[in-house]
């Protein structure tokens, strides 16, 4: 068979593939521009025999000009061992995500799997940054990810990717959510149960959120006179944030005898700040968070919350893995949601 000639792209090829750039390029890919099968680029990137110089340098070629590294998570199939995976938290300084890790550190960890852990510190630019370096280096990737769809699977190319606190009927990827809808049920019940009628919300969300949505659905299920109106979106997920949100809240709904906090972190802040206007808590307002954060336990009064097993959260992202790895369906429905269970302490 004559040698074929690899032809060198044009500008206008530049400029088409520069769209595409941080797709990943696959096997496929390299294939094509070369002229030969997937067979002859395996053998030729692994450095096997077997194949003639000449097609080898012009497979190499391709692949160079591609950008094409062979994946990991191929190879895995092959070499079976060696597992990477990608983890990429949103704040580590979060106590919340740390636990979540900590529950993907130990369900990879009985695999024998290393992990590589990425802070992308809630910043959409380096979630898409991990996802350029890790389609690189790892053989799947676990996170949280505000983009859509369309825009991830640019980024991660043809690499297994798991979604966490996305529901699995919001993504195409495998993913592992929060049944927020249930566990916000059983604080409002809760809520409306100790007669509180007029409950503030403070979201850690601009935009859609899940939470505030299914807020909103509860109290017009119990007939409350609560609309968006009476929802603050906090500067972030902190202390400070509650602080901040909660000092508006007071201002502009200052009849209010509860509050519902995004997360622990907020809820704590919103105390904090209804003491600062003379407001006892739980007397004065009633809080409720949404975490089950340890350090809900030691603050006073202790806080009343929505527990979440975060580290099952990390161990189910972790079987997710396993799954697509195994050429599985990813776990859709009930199996993939963790349900927050309603924690009654001090604080409401």
């Amino acid at each position: 068979m004559p040698d074929t000639v690899l032809s060198v792209p044009t500008d206008n090829q530049r400029a088409e593939r520069a769209d595409d750039a941080r797709r990943r390029a696959t096997i496929h890919d390299v294939a094509r521009l070369a002229g030969v099968s997937r067979q002859t680029v395996s053998r030729a990137v692994n450095d096997k025999g077997e194949i003639d110089p000449g097609t080898k340098e012009r497979v190499l070629e391709a692949a160079r000009l591609l950008d094409y590294r062979p994946s990991r998570f191929a190879r895995g199939l092959v070499q079976k061992g060696a597992v990477t995976a990608g983890l990429v938290i949103p704040d580590l300084r979060n106590p919340f995500f740390p636990e979540v890790a900590a529950g993907v550190l130990e369900a990879a960890e009985q695999r024998g799997w290393q992990v590589v852990v990425w802070d992308s510190r809630i910043d959409e630019a380096r979630e898409r940054e991990a996802l350029d370096v890790l389609s690189h280096q790892a053989d799947a990737v676990v996170g949280y990810f505000t983009d859509p769809d369309d825009i991830l699977a640019r980024h991660i190319g043809g690499v297994p990717l798991v979604l966490l606190e996305r529901g699995p009927q919001q993504t195409r990827f495998a993913a592992v959510g929060i049944d927020a809808a249930t566990g916000v049920e059983q604080g409002m019940t809760h809520l409306f149960g100790a007669g509180h009628r007029r409950i503030g919300m403070l979201d850690g969300v601009h935009g859609p959120s899940p939470r505030r949505q299914a807020f909103l659905e509860q109290a017009r299920r119990l007939g409350l006179p609560v609309d968006e109106g009476w929802v603050v979106v906090c500067p972030e997920h902190s202390v400070a944030g509650g602080e901040s949100g909660m000092e508006r809240l007071l201002t502009e709904r200052p009849g209010i005898t509860a509050v519902f906090g995004f997360n622990d972190l907020i809820a704590i802040g919103a105390m904090r700040a209804a003491r600062r206007h003379g407001r006892s808590v739980p007397d004065g307002l009633a809080v409720l968070g949404f975490d089950g954060l340890a350090l809900g336990e030691l603050v006073e009064p202790a806080l009343t919350t929505l527990h979440i097993d975060k580290r099952r959260l990390g161990r189910l992202a972790v079987e997710q893995v396993v799954r697509l790895r195994a050429g599985e369906e990813p776990l859709r429905g009930a199996d993939a949601w963790v349900t927050p269970e309603l924690v009654v302490r001090a604080s409401a």
